[in-house]
């Protein structure tokens, strides 16, 4: 189970990476990185970025239960970004193993 989870948390890392790697850069309307960090441990990962356009995510992942039969990783992040009306929306969030749990001023309340 430990080598699944860092085998997951490396597939993740990557995934995110490349998407970001794999944007386009020469058109003038695509927002550039202004920040990108991120650290990939054995017990979790945490990484940051923000574009030219306003957008910011950041996020961090522990490794619970290591080695345990019901091992996971709990999530806690953020992101933000200016939608078309001009307004800044934020959403922070908890995923763990009660599932996704976003919350913002603009999310209806469960």
């Amino acid at each position: 189970p430990y080598i699944k989870m860092k085998c997951a948390i490396a597939i993740v890392f990557a995934t995110i990476l490349s998407v970001i790697i794999a944007a386009p850069l020469d058109d003038s309307h695509v927002a550039q990185i202004l920040r990108q960090e991120s650290d990939v441990q054995p017990n979790g990962y945490k990484f940051s970025w923000e574009t030219t356009d306003g957008q910011k995510h950041d996020e961090e992942g522990t490794l619970t239960n290591p080695g345990a039969e019901n091992e996971s990783i709990a999530v806690r992040g953020s992101y933000s970004f200016t939608a078309d009306d001009g307004q800044v929306y934020t959403v922070n969030y908890i995923a763990d193993e009660n599932g996704f749990q976003p919350q913002g001023a603009h999310l209806p309340n469960a």
